[in-house]
């Protein structure tokens, strides 16, 4: 069923590879399922002087080859029909005048979505040149990519700038992580079942990771990736908004604000890392090169336009802790990192044993939750049965499930859930200013520390999980990473 909303998204940046990976298609499947307003448009907007059939010749040579799943030819071809191009330079003022215009066409719209998908520099003039054509009236809302800055006072900075032509309640600061479905039902998992929410707590729970782990190395972006790296990458957002959606109370509704109040408390009660702490709470590291099966792996250093001295981290492991009732005394293990072992996002809750166990034979452990955001969507519990036969023996057993096989429906991607909430006007899945800047204050002293290069930069082997240096973090507390149990 299609959604009342009747809108006009512009997409600057259109000729860029986000638009042509992530966002069309995710625009196309949520046209091909009818969840799209019959009258909604896509106005692609660029530097680029082409006209729409230019455009759409690219749209076709380098977005339809993303669209793997539920594509008809017959509905691609009506979903292009949507698509116009206009060449709008977001430094020249007088050629915003035509987007105006075009946007004037349908004054029946119900909403006109911008979306930014360019680099932050362009986000201040880009809303100052929509808001000098009145285009910053209620209805407008504006969709901003990461990353929202390099360090706190750049954040800050982008949001001032944002901020002197929008409210906050129209500004929608993307993270893409929080559209994925699995993470989204972590809050039917921990609310909505009373197997869950009563032990997930400092009492019951002994330590939580949270993992997120890519196969690939930086490929074709070296010369991105050195000036960013790991932290900045994937720990400021993906991981700290992993860490929010597992730690936080049990909102009042499901309404926007509730939501981020909740994953506010969390980020304010996270126990602070002074610039010393970071050398003994924080792994920073570096894939290396080494020989595999199928042949040599490139290391961090070997790839192209990376500078052969560059200290920049492939891989951060955190030790954490939040300071609040639910969780005090509790470690969270956060990890990320490039060209290790497997690509996998996952959360795993160690739960602690019972005391003067009944059933010492055999191998009993704690229970353990696992949950896989990626790249399978799945629940496996790890308990403890009777091995068959005569005695008391005990083994592991793991209750599963494959929530793509159990749950019935059309797997959306995130992209598309985040863009049909933005045309709906949920804000629930995107952060808010406050979280955004507490996250970057969390991090602040790690930054510091390996400015002023106090703590060693390790090296890992490309293809394994990490350096030795990480598990030496866990095994402080007599833990080992999920993988090794």
């Amino acid at each position: 069923m299609a959604t009342q909303t009747n809108f006009d998204l512009v997409l600057f940046g259109a000729t860029g590879d986000l638009a042509m990976r992530k966002l069309l298609p995710s625009l196309y499947q949520a046209h091909a399922a009818g969840l799209l307003h019959p009258q909604g448009r896509i106005l692609g907007v660029s530097r680029s002087n082409l006209t729409t059939e230019a455009f759409l010749q690219k749209v076709e040579a380098d977005s339809k080859i993303h669209i793997t799943r539920y594509f008809n030819e017959e509905t691609w071809q009506t979903f292009i029909s949507r698509i116009h191009y206009l060449s709008v330079d977001a430094t020249k003022p007088e050629t915003f005048a035509h987007l105006g215009d075009k946007l004037a066409e349908r004054p029946e719209t119900d909403n006109v979505v911008i979306y930014l998908s360019t680099a932050p520099k362009f986000f201040m003039p880009v809303c100052e040149n929509l808001a000098k054509l009145g285009l910053n009236h209620p209805k407008v809302r504006v969709v901003l990519e990461k990353p929202l800055g390099t360090d706190l006072q750049s954040s800050q900075e982008i949001n001032d700038a944002v901020g002197k032509f929008y409210q906050e309640n129209q500004i929608y600061r993307i993270d893409h992580y929080l559209g994925k479905e699995a993470l989204q039902n972590l809050l039917v998992l921990r609310f909505g079942n009373v197997m869950f929410e009563p032990l997930w707590n400092k009492r019951y729970v002994d330590s939580v990771q949270l993992t997120i782990a890519e196969k690939l190395g930086v490929e074709e972006r070296g010369e991105f990736y050195d000036i960013t790296g790991a932290l900045r990458d994937m720990v400021q957002n993906h991981l700290v908004q992993m860490l929010c959606m597992v730690a936080m109370d049990a909102p009042s509704s499901l309404d926007a604000d509730a939501v981020r109040d909740e994953k506010l408390k969390v980020l304010k009660a996270l126990k602070p890392f002074s610039v010393e702490s970071v050398s003994s709470e924080v792994v920073r590291a570096q894939y290396s090169a080494t020989e595999t099966e199928q042949g040599c792996c490139n290391g961090y250093l070997q790839e192209r336009n990376v500078p052969e001295s560059s200290r920049t981290e492939t891989y951060v492991a955190i030790r954490a802790e939040i300071d609040n009732e639910r969780w005090q005394g509790v470690p969270f293990y956060l990890r990320t990192g490039k060209r290790m072992a497997d690509k996998v996002a996952e959360i795993v809750l160690n739960f602690k044993a019972l005391p003067n166990p009944l059933f010492t034979e055999g191998s009993p452990s704690a229970n353990r939750l696992v949950i896989e955001i990626q790249p399978f969507e799945s629940i496996r519990f790890h308990t403890q049965v009777k091995t068959p036969g005569a005695g008391s023996r005990v083994e592991t057993a793991v209750l599963g499930m494959d929530m793509a096989k159990e749950v019935a429906g059309r797997r959306q991607e995130a992209y598309e859930r985040l863009l049909l909430d933005v045309i709906e006007g949920n804000l629930a899945l995107f952060n808010r200013r406050d979280e955004l800047e507490a996250a970057w204050a969390w991090v602040t002293p790690i930054m510091e520390n390996w400015q002023a290069d106090k703590a060693p930069l390790h090296l890992y082997p490309a293809g394994s999980w990490g350096p030795e240096a990480a598990r030496a973090l866990l095994a402080r507390d007599g833990n080992v990473w999920h993988e090794e149990q």
